[in-house]
């Protein structure tokens, strides 16, 4: 089996090269189910080239010939407030990409995709899709544009004025790639490619991010980078274990206590798992029940 290099550090290093944003465009294609087409890449504040920059987090922000706007998130590491971030991130590129002095009707569409590594709140699904529609309380029905406001803004629904945000639980997938989207969605969840798999952009994934395509200094930044995301998984873990022993031989610290709690309450407010709580805080399962 060919080793294929992780789409995040493809991101990262190699899909910032026009002659990959097949890569890119397929999978672009096959989640919003229609042909994307890049023009650019725009400067994205935490999209660093040094693999020790922010390795735990990755996004690549680009522009269709449409001048629509995509904003792609690898997160690799549990962040219970990552919905918070997810809307920041996309007002963020709203209010950035306008001028100062430009009418409304300028505003961009924009596409939030988040490819999370970790359990994102609580759905049987793999990838979800949200969107901003008005439902009238006393009639059920949904506010419409105009046959005027169609015609300027070339759009059939108010939701498509609004960012869109696309969730890819990616760890979460454990069945046989049927569909385009799961060949996708298999390959960034194992790192290889599906045998006969026909989505756009996999045939390029074959050809353009195999690990024997890479220079000696890659291929060793790539491996540092492997590295990189596991030390820092191992961190954090070793960091609670060593808060909460701490604590037990110290009487822990009311401050770092009541935060602790503050982060499983929201968790658990979250519907997230005792489990998984317990093993992001530290704290037992006796301790989350009483939250």
């Amino acid at each position: 089996m060919p080793g294929y290099i992780r789409f995040d550090w493809a991101m990262k290093r190699l899909l910032r090269n026009k002659a990959n944003f097949g890569v890119l465009e397929g999978f672009l294609t096959t989640l919003l189910n229609e042909k994307i087409t890049i023009r650019r890449l725009l400067e994205s504040e935490s999209n660093q080239e040094d693999e020790y920059d922010k390795y735990n987090r990755v996004d690549m922000l680009a522009e269709n010939v449409s001048g629509e706007l995509f904003l792609i998130e690898v997160q690799n590491n549990n962040e219970y407030a990552y919905f918070q971030r997810m809307l920041f991130g996309a007002s963020k590129l709203v209010t950035e990409y306008i001028n100062r002095g430009e009418g409304y009707h300028n505003v961009r569409k924009v596409y939030s995709i988040n490819i999370v590594y970790f359990s994102l709140g609580s759905g049987r699904d793999t990838v979800y899709h949200g969107k901003t529609e008005f439902h009238g309380i006393h009639t059920g029905d949904i506010l419409e544009l105009s046959p005027f406001q169609k015609q300027k803004f070339n759009a059939d629904a108010v939701s498509e004025l609004y960012p869109e945000y696309y969730i890819l639980k990616v760890n979460d997938f454990d069945k046989v790639a049927t569909t385009p989207l799961d060949e996708w969605i298999y390959y960034l969840n194992t790192g290889e490619v599906p045998t006969g798999a026909t989505a756009p952009g996999l045939d390029d994934v074959r050809e353009r991010l195999k690990l024997d395509r890479m220079t000696k200094d890659e291929l060793s930044a790539y491996y540092r980078h492997l590295d990189n995301v596991v030390i820092l998984r191992d961190n954090i873990i070793t960091e609670r274990e060593e808060g909460r022993a701490e604590g037990l031989a110290e009487g822990r610290a009311e401050g770092r206590a009541e935060g602790i709690m503050d982060i499983a309450r929201g968790m658990k407010a979250d519907g997230l798992p005792v489990g998984v709580i317990a093993k992001y805080t530290g704290l037992s399962s006796s301790e989350i029940e009483k939250l």
